[in-house]
């Protein structure tokens, strides 16, 4: 894929995420598609941060908008080629301080296989 559809990739993500709406979020994920995160590893620790597959990405979702209904990612940078897109955001729940994270994504015939989480 372009550079270009993987950045539509990552924008159609934020779109999702940000509307937190969880099947359009699954939608542009393979059905085996692999997830890290910091937070994963914190909330979910048998994971070891790591979990594979649209229904524990449910699971992870569903809860995180659950607990954060608040949850927002603002969009800092996005830096793309014909196979990732590395995205910086800024991650804002009220009552919580703003995080910085980045994430980057690695897409395969326009669905993102894998995901990793870097918090700053």
């Amino acid at each position: 894929m372009s550079a270009q559809k993987n950045e539509i990739v990552a924008k159609a993500w934020f779109e999702a995420f940000n509307s937190h709406d969880l099947e359009k979020l699954l939608s542009l994920y393979h059905y085996q598609a692999k997830h890290y995160s910091p937070k994963l590893k914190i909330r979910k620790p048998e994971t070891n941060g790591l979990v594979t597959g649209k229904d524990a990405l449910r699971a992870w979702w569903k809860d995180a908008f659950e607990r954060l209904p608040t949850l927002h990612y603002e969009i800092a940078n996005l830096t793309a080629n014909e196979t990732r897109v590395f995205m910086e955001y800024i991650r804002k729940v009220e009552n919580e301080e703003d995080m910085q994270v980045a994430e980057l994504l690695e897409i395969e015939n326009g669905l993102i296989v894998y995901s990793k989480v870097y918090h700053g």
